[in-house]
């Protein structure tokens, strides 16, 4: 396998809200408690995205289009059916940039470095932020099910 640079990558930043702000978040996203944030993301052109609300609307596209095109159908079914998992991913989100779920790593790191700035002085809002990059091998392969 050959090792590709760093820089040939895309990424991506999650942060995870405390449970107050996430229900704001997704509810009220023009809140005035959420004013700081919304404030750095005006700066990158980005979005916050919850995580539960993206697999909730890939399950109800698949079921709508037949969830044999879908291959993650079953493992997300299953995800947002499980309460653990559904109060789990309702504080998740995922920071779209330009609309794009991935962008170059200077974006990335430029945004996770104010994400942090701004955690240090937000009342614990944020209660963990994460970049990821899109090579294989530091991502977990989907699950495989039987399709029989």
């Amino acid at each position: 396998m050959t090792d590709v640079p760093s820089d040939k990558w895309q990424y991506q930043v999650r942060i995870r809200l405390s449970p107050r702000y996430a229900d704001l978040a997704r509810k009220d996203p023009s809140n005035a408690e959420l004013s700081s944030i919304n404030t750095l993301l005006v700066k990158y052109q980005a979005s916050l995205n919850c995580q539960f609300d993206a697999f909730a609307d890939y399950v109800a596209q698949a079921e709508r289009e037949g969830t044999e095109h879908y291959p993650l159908y079953r493992w997300t079914r299953e995800t947002i059916e499980d309460p653990v998992k559904k109060a789990k991913y309702l504080e998740a989100f995922t920071l779209y940039v330009h609309d794009d779920e991935v962008y170059d790593k200077a974006i990335a790191d430029a945004l996770e470095t104010d994400l942090h700035g701004l955690a240090r002085h937000w009342n614990g809002a944020i209660t963990d932020i994460r970049k990821f990059d899109t090579n294989p091998a530091h991502n977990p392969q989907p699950p495989s099910y039987d399709k029989r």
